[in-house]
């Protein structure tokens, strides 16, 4: 996705860590419906916010790297709303949420940042809401394209189809059919 938080914004929160937490491929960070206690920054590594429909899809929420920060709403919500699930192995550093709030709540130039970066979550957000909204698998990955540029290495084609919203097997035949 588009580079979401500054990594001057990323060193700021590093200090209100308590503690990292390695993971591997796979592994849940948090699941849907556990209480908040910390915000989460990833260090190393590669997690996804995962939503499960009923019919079992997934819909990928956020794909986020090094300097991003997790599901950044659970600042103020009780109980986490998707699933973080390790798409490689990991490191994340571990901040308690109180400790961030107290932060926020004192320091006009922390909370100017975040204020920064919520915006650039939103407009991260409605670029993929209106890649969600194409209708065809081409149109979607044009939209990724146009925002990303080059397809990523073909170990990561997966990925691209759950950003995108399309089975891994019909980006794979539109990727083959452009080679064509």
């Amino acid at each position: 996705m588009i580079v979401i938080m500054s990594a001057s914004f990323a060193a700021t929160l590093r200090p209100l860590s308590s503690r990292s937490r390695r993971l591997a491929a796979d592994a849940h960070l948090f699941h849907r419906g556990d209480q908040v206690s910390h915000l989460f920054l990833v260090v190393e590594g590669r997690i996804d916010l995962l939503r499960f429909a009923e019919d079992g899809s997934r819909l990928v929420l956020q794909h986020a790297g090094p300097d991003d920060i997790l599901a950044e709403a659970s600042v103020f919500s009780p109980h986490y709303h998707c699933d973080a699930i390790a798409t490689a192995p990991c490191v994340v550093a571990s901040i308690p949420r109180q400790r961030f709030r107290d932060r926020l709540r004192g320091d006009p130039n922390f909370a100017e940042a975040w204020a920064q970066h919520l915006a650039q979550e939103i407009q991260a957000l409605r670029l993929h809401s209106e890649i969600l909204s194409l209708r065809t698998v081409a149109a979607r990955l044009d939209a990724w394209l146009t925002w990303h540029g080059d397809v990523p290495p073909r170990g990561e084609w997966k990925h691209l189809a759950d950003q995108i919203g399309v089975s891994p097997e019909a980006l794979y035949r539109e990727l083959a059919r452009r080679r064509t």
